[in-house]
């Protein structure tokens, strides 16, 4: 008799249970589900989607439509760049040293912006590295001093190339992201791949957002995205570690060039297949692993936990979808928050990352041409190399390893090589890698995602040791 109570009792109680979830969702606040609210989310989620991942044949190659607008502004502006972006990093530190003294004593202006002390009000280190920054910028612009210094293979490389592409994409990446971050893309994007991704990679959907913007346009982009997110509590700590580090994957447009560049276009599709799947394999392995494994599944303090993937009980998997999106728009009142968070966004990643970029980026590429550092590194990749067949197996070491200070660097060693399946793999593996100094890991040092520096050198070797047997047998197979 009291097993039957028991068991009675336990059934009311789910019963109870389920009433109590129907009550809720009955008596859930839906008044931002709205046709205005509604055809917001959907255009504006649609403009942002077409512009960050939406893949557009230009100039016979693919990219996205933030990155025909960049190019653009790069190709209108080219001869100015260098000396404007010049000007801009000495603004950065005399604005830090400017900010430093108001601090000191107390001046209302310096106290009262929280942007502008966000901005300004860095640490020794990364003042440190803004003071570099606008040394090594003058002395590229003006080739005074040490011509190791601004060389075209160094500071010349930075400034001349690099800075340009990343200030133009930047400014439109970073004054368009709210478009794509905003207006509910991300949740219901997140809610529909859940299943997915999590399973998988241990990881929300909304993360897939960050992978395909990485792919189409920027891996620099997609670090971009995931702070942005991290910062807003939408990842925990574990989880942005995890995607800025495997997820932030070369363009098509980047992969293209790197083919071409190597002499090997006429194997694009297998080269991009090999990419795939070393990617995906390593995306998989590496989060299980220390130190990605041991980060803290905990929210950004100053956000806390936003993200709602899970779907209630009594709704549908799209419905809950939609929901989300359109309560995200519904939470946008008006257009001049959207302009000064873009703004924002710019100027930050301006006076932010673009001094480290040229600081670090630049000591980088020194120590990859004039030291043999990356050469005695590369070392122990020499026999085993030689023991998979690999030709030319001394001249390809190097490249196994110099990518963590430019990914473009492997391809310009691989360029000099004879052998076809050397280059193959060269290629390759500087796909695979994601980690380099010069853009996606001073995005990273910088940004709040608790990612070091002795990190991304443990994860970078973990990449090339996950990824370079699989690249080899694909080339072996391809090869034949």
């Amino acid at each position: 008799m009291y097993v039957v109570d028991l068991v009675g009792g336990a059934h009311v109680n789910v019963v109870q249970k389920e009433i109590e979830k129907s009550n809720d969702l009955e008596k859930e606040d839906l008044s931002f589900w709205t046709p205005s609210n509604q055809w917001k989310s959907f255009i504006v989620s649609l403009t942002g989607l077409f512009l960050f991942l939406v893949p557009i044949p230009y100039q016979g190659q693919w990219t996205i439509g933030i990155g025909i607008i960049a190019e653009f502004l790069q190709n209108k502006f080219e001869v100015y760049l260098p000396t404007f972006m010049t000007g801009v990093l000495i603004l950065s530190v005399l604005g830090t040293t400017v900010m430093k003294v108001g601090l000191r004593y107390q001046k209302q202006w310096a106290t009262n912006s929280k942007f502008l002390r966000e901005l300004l009000d860095v640490n020794w280190f990364w003042g440190i590295f803004r003071i570099l920054g606008a040394v090594f910028a003058v002395m590229t612009l003006y080739e005074l001093g040490p011509k190791f210094i601004w060389t075209g293979a160094t500071g010349g490389t930075v400034l001349f190339d690099l800075i340009p592409v990343l200030t133009t994409w930047f400014l439109i990446a970073g004054f368009l992201m709210p478009l794509l971050l905003n207006f509910g893309l991300m949740e219901f994007i997140g809610t529909v791949v859940r299943g997915v991704m999590r399973p998988l990679f241990k990881l929300p959907g909304r993360s897939s957002i960050d992978a395909l913007a990485s792919w189409m346009g920027s891996g620099t982009v997609g670090v971009l995205i995931t702070t942005q997110q991290y910062e807003s509590g939408f990842y925990t700590k574990r989880e942005a570690s995890v995607i800025a580090t495997n997820f932030s994957i070369a363009s098509i447009a980047f992969s293209l060039l790197v083919i071409n560049f190597i002499g090997m276009g006429h194997m694009f599709v297998q080269f991009y297949i090999t990419v795939i799947v070393a990617g995906v394999i390593a995306a998989i392995i590496i989060p299980r692993i220390p130190p990605l494994s041991r980060k803290e599944d905990n929210y950004y303090e100053l956000a806390g936990k936003q993200i709602a993937e899970e779907v209630p009980t009594g709704k549908t998997q799209f419905r809950f979808a939609m929901e989300k999106a359109v309560a995200r728009a519904a939470e946008v009142k008006s257009i001049s928050s959207i302009v000064k968070s873009g703004v924002q966004n710019v100027i930050d990643i301006w006076f932010g990352l673009l001094p480290l970029v040229m600081g670090l980026g630049t000591i980088a590429l020194i120590i990859a041409e004039f030291t043999p550092v990356f050469h005695i590194l590369a070392y122990p990749f020499v026999p085993l190399l030689e023991w998979a067949n690999i030709p030319e197996a001394s001249e390809a070491a190097p490249a196994m390893i110099v990518g963590f200070a430019d990914m473009f660097l492997p391809a310009v060693i691989g360029s000099g090589i004879e052998s076809e399946l050397t280059r193959f793999v060269i290629a390759s593996l500087s796909m695979t890698q994601l980690i380099y100094i010069s853009e996606v890991g001073i995005l990273i040092l910088r940004s709040k995602i608790p990612i070091s520096f002795l990190d991304m050198v443990i994860i970078f070797l973990q990449r090339t040791i996950i990824t370079l047997p699989i690249i080899i047998l694909m080339a072996q197979l391809f090869f034949l």
